[in-house]
């Protein structure tokens, strides 16, 4: 092999950001500056970009981790948890076996998988008062 075919391979070794790590990471910081400027929420289905092996583990590890993390048994057990940059979220979803079924970068100020249903909070306060008036203190 002659040296300008070898010099056309682009071989990153270490902790280097890979070439789809810093495209998403660029797109989170446009993401958090819609979401300042018009509340405008964005999610990224980490899914459905195609990454090498090793990438999204640089990326999770770029975003770290922050002050909120929640679990859900919602459909099958789901992590949420902030990213060391406030309004990023990383939401995971797993099936039965454990197995990650869908992750997402989620910008916004709260999932709203983490917010109350109104279906569910409609049920919550029908269930308040039955206990209510059936309290005999």
């Amino acid at each position: 092999m002659t040296e300008h075919a070898e010099s056309r391979f682009n071989i990153q070794l270490g902790n280097a950001l890979t070439w789809n790590v810093q495209p998403i990471l660029h797109e989170i910081r446009h993401a958090l500056r819609r979401l300042l400027d018009s509340d405008q929420s964005s999610i990224i289905d980490l899914r459905s970009i195609p990454l090498a092996p090793g990438e999204e583990e640089t990326l999770l590890d770029t975003l770290g981790c922050g002050e909120v993390h929640a679990k859900l048994s919602a459909l099958g057990p789901s992590e949420i948890y902030e990213t060391r940059f406030a309004g990023v979220w990383l939401v995971t979803h797993y099936n039965a076996e454990n197995n990650v079924i869908g992750r997402f970068i989620e910008i916004t100020r709260l999932p709203d998988i983490l917010q109350s249903q109104t279906e569910d909070m409609a049920a919550a306060l029908e269930q308040l008062q039955r206990e209510l008036e059936n309290d005999p203190g």
